[in-house]
């Protein structure tokens, strides 16, 4: 059984806590998917204040991190405070031994203070990402991305996109059928992309276009199949080409061209883990036209053409004993400037 062991302490955000416990707790288990084994370790066991004002009780010390496939930093309290070191200590033998390493929204600046962040992309809560330039140059630190699946650390930027990084990593390990029914149950989007910007400084106002919206944006979800473009779309919703395209790019955080892609490779994916049809039905399933096009655009995405990835995800071992069984997302891929929507 794959074992999470997840870091509590003194004034932890109880949000940031609850989402690796929620989406790796029971919910996998309602669902009759494989599970995981979930540990609550901290440098102290007992009482542990909340930033909430409430306690929890962790039953773990630091030493059963020795135990983890997986080890996720919460949201660290203060990025101006350092970590203790025995904490850093942790996350380093973590990482020497193998273990994935996640630090969700602050937990970004203790894993970089441990130093397992030099020389590779990070993502952060935005609000600090100048602050952690700062301090870890040595680290390429992606300010838009929601969350950057670099391999065997992933890192998260603040609030929901902790939940959109805990969701790929279920994606990663049991594939996106199952990470969707996760979603469902925690009624929030089933998949939004790493490179997908994490902020919009003004949301779309609510109007009666956006109800229309709403709806041509589910239709082009169900006629994937079919060829889409924004004229057509913005035909379909009764707006302007120019008004459509502003409206869709607040409505989305990214560019009609790249949601469409998106979407279609996401129903690859899924036709990939879950149907037996052949790879040249897979690509006009998912919109893709041809093979070719499919191949290209799959193997650029996730690093494995959609041949390989039919076969290696039918054929996963126990994920107690490797957590490198997903495909992880190139963090440049879907990225927008997010100067466009401040």
């Amino acid at each position: 059984m794959h074992t999470v062991a997840v870091i509590a302490f003194e004034r932890i955000s109880a949000f940031h806590l609850s989402v690796p416990c929620i989406v790796f707790g029971d919910e996998l288990l309602k669902l009759g998917a494989p599970r995981y084994r979930l540990l609550i370790c901290g440098e102290n066991t007992g009482s542990v204040a909340t930033g909430s004002g409430f306690r929890i009780e962790v039953t773990h010390d630091l030493s059963h991190l020795g135990e983890a496939d997986t080890v996720i930093v919460p949201a660290w309290r203060d990025p101006d405070e350092r970590p203790p070191e025995a904490l850093l200590r942790s996350v380093r033998a973590a990482h020497a031994r193998g273990a994935r390493l996640v630090g969700l929204c602050l937990g970004t600046f203790v894993l970089a203070e441990a130093g397992v962040l030099d020389g590779r992309p990070a993502s952060t809560h935005w609000a600090w990402a100048e602050e952690f330039q700062r301090s870890y140059p040595r680290v390429a630190l992606d300010q838009d991305a929601l969350y950057i699946d670099d391999g065997d650390i992933l890192t998260s930027a603040g609030t929901a996109a902790a939940i959109d990084c805990c969701l790929h990593i279920v994606r990663r390990d049991h594939g996106a059928d199952i990470a969707n029914r996760v979603a469902r149950r925690l009624v929030v989007a089933p998949h939004r992309h790493g490179g997908q910007t994490q902020y919009i400084e003004k949301p779309m106002p609510a109007a009666a276009g956006e109800a229309q919206l709403g709806a041509t944006i589910n239709w082009a979800i169900e006629h994937l199949d079919e060829p889409l473009s924004l004229e057509k779309l913005a035909a379909r919703a009764g707006m302007s080409l120019r008004s459509f395209t502003r409206h869709f790019r607040k409505t989305t955080g990214t560019t009609f061209t790249q949601w469409l892609l998106n979407q279609r490779l996401a129903t690859a994916q899924r036709l990939l883990e879950t149907g037996s049809c052949s790879i040249d039905r897979v690509a006009e399933m998912a919109g893709f036209g041809s093979t070719v096009s499919l191949r290209q655009h799959f193997t650029r995405a996730f690093s494995i053409s959609p041949a390989s990835y039919r076969r290696q995800f039918r054929k996963r071992p126990d994920l107690g004993k490797h957590y490198g069984h997903g495909f992880p997302l190139r963090h440049g891929l879907e990225a927008v400037n997010m100067d466009d929507q401040r």
